[in-house]
């Protein structure tokens, strides 16, 4: 089990440090997110476009917590994906509470964490502000991919704050190794919950 972290603490400069970990130059390291992706049908596309217009909704409603983002965007996603079918199971980790100073106000947020059959974990960043991006977030998911115990898989993690999407992968071989997808978004016309699905359903066949 992972010992709790003060997120603050934690960033990328640590880990390469601590764990030797390596950002991967290789462009096929990470194929998953690009690679042989599954189409999806277009009664899905109507449920994406329903959770897009949603969230949008929402947001002019702030403060938008985890627990929102969770139920309006990450729930329908999963389920979409096949993940709250067998062979997966989903279980919850603790929060980690994150905090940015802003002129002079210091400003509290937290990351709740799932974890998709030990191979796949998902962390969800409350943001009240514009304080907290997802870079802030994805040294935490390769703390937690890190400490897999499934060290002969690799690893992959998707954070969002419920408008972005950044996908990682993680493999210990010799020299544990990490990459990132492109940073996929609500804020742009089309709708990139499609491709968000598409790769969640590649990882879904990946991990089965």
């Amino acid at each position: 089990m992972v010992q709790f972290i003060q997120a603050q603490n934690v960033g990328l400069a640590y880990l390469e440090e601590r764990f030797n970990l390596q950002l991967s130059e290789d462009e096929a390291f990470f194929t998953e997110w690009l690679e042989g992706l599954p189409e999806i049908t277009d009664l899905e596309k109507q449920d994406l476009d329903k959770v897009k217009l949603h969230f949008l909704r929402l947001v002019k409603y702030p403060p938008l917590s985890e627990e929102t983002v969770k139920l309006v965007v990450l729930s329908p996603l999963l389920n979409l994906a096949g993940f709250y079918d067998e062979p997966f199971y989903i279980r919850g980790e603790q929060s980690i509470e994150i905090s940015a100073e802003d002129e002079g106000e210091i400003i509290r947020g937290r990351i709740d964490i799932l974890v998709i059959q030990e191979q796949l974990w998902i962390l969800v960043i409350e943001s009240k502000r514009s304080s907290f991006s997802l870079l802030e977030t994805i040294p935490q998911a390769l703390v937690y991919m890190l400490a897999n115990p499934h060290q002969d898989k690799p690893a992959f993690g998707l954070v969002t704050n419920g408008s972005h999407f950044i996908f990682l992968k993680l493999a210990k071989e010799n020299i544990p190794k990490y990459a990132l997808s492109d940073e996929f978004t609500l804020l742009r016309r089309g709708n990139e919950l499609y491709q968000v699905l598409r790769i969640l359903k590649k990882l879904s066949q990946t991990l089965s």
